[in-house]
């Protein structure tokens, strides 16, 4: 991964697209990952080579997902 660090909310109207960009003359294809909101969009770029990557982020999202979920169980006390 090339270098940045940033910062941003999600928000329950987040938008996430993905977008699949075939090889060209100048260049390979790639994937186009894009989580959107109202003022921020941030677009990660994959190659050929790095699903795994991907699919490891995949991975902490559904890991991230499931802590929000605790934490918002204990906070309603459990109730549903």
């Amino acid at each position: 991964m090339k270098t940045i660090t940033t910062s941003a909310h999600l928000e329950p109207d987040s938008t996430i697209r993905v977008n699949v960009f075939d090889s060209t003359p100048d260049g390979g294809s790639f994937v186009s990952l894009r989580i959107g909101g109202e003022q921020v969009d941030i677009a990660l770029l994959a190659r050929p080579g790095t699903a795994g990557a991907l699919r490891a982020l995949a991975r902490a999202a559904e890991e991230a997902a499931s802590a929000l979920d605790e934490i918002a169980e204990s906070a309603s006390g459990g109730a549903a």
